[in-house]
């Protein structure tokens, strides 16, 4: 893997709509810009990003959990993206994402029963990458239904693919529209 950045994003907020958000809503986004190795060719065999992304789903969970600076137990909720150049294509993405890259995160974060929400998308320099977040044990929490976004100036050029794994603490500021709680998640199916 060729790794030409890494970027880390964390909000926090304590305040939505005049109402004091206590604890308040944190999340991190952990980022790599990386070069595609099949850029501008068609290549059957994608084992290069697929390893690739095993690689990230640990140094991202990592880079992502130490930005938002808690235990791993703390964190709630998690989700993953991939914005390909032009030169690529929406399969690099899915190489990147979906067969190794969720397994090595879990393991940083200490487990995770539902899937990693996962985006992908092409697009150029300036492109904006929605990383959507759910609860990391129980899909039906919808407090953590969320999502970080990140824009990067100068990535992804053609021959590049951004990476990124986001994390949350807790669900959105102010959740009011029902459903399971995170104190009700049983945490066994993935589901509730």
């Amino acid at each position: 893997m060729k790794l030409r950045r890494i970027i880390t994003l964390v909000e926090e907020t304590r305040r939505e709509m005049g109402q004091e958000i206590a604890p308040p809503s944190r999340r991190a986004l952990a980022a790599a810009v990386i070069e595609n190795p099949y850029a501008g060719r068609y290549a059957k065999d994608l084992d290069a990003l697929i390893q690739t992304g095993a690689a990230l789903g640990q140094r991202l969970g990592e880079e992502a959990l130490a930005a938002l600076g808690c235990d791993a137990s703390d964190v709630q909720g998690y989700g993953k993206a991939a914005l390909v150049g032009e030169a690529g294509e929406l399969e690099h993405a899915a190489a990147l994402l979906h067969p190794k890259l969720g397994a090595p995160l879990r393991e940083v974060l200490g487990g995770g029963k539902a899937l990693v929400p996962s985006s992908k998308a092409m697009g150029g320099p300036g492109t904006v990458i929605d990383v959507p977040l759910g609860h990391k044990d129980a899909a039906y929490v919808r407090s953590h239904f969320d999502g970080m976004r990140l824009e990067l100036p100068d990535a992804p050029r053609a021959h590049e693919i951004v990476v990124a794994v986001a994390l949350q603490q807790g669900g959105r500021p102010n959740p009011r529209v029902g459903g399971l709680t995170h104190a009700e998640v049983m945490g066994t199916d993935g589901l509730r």
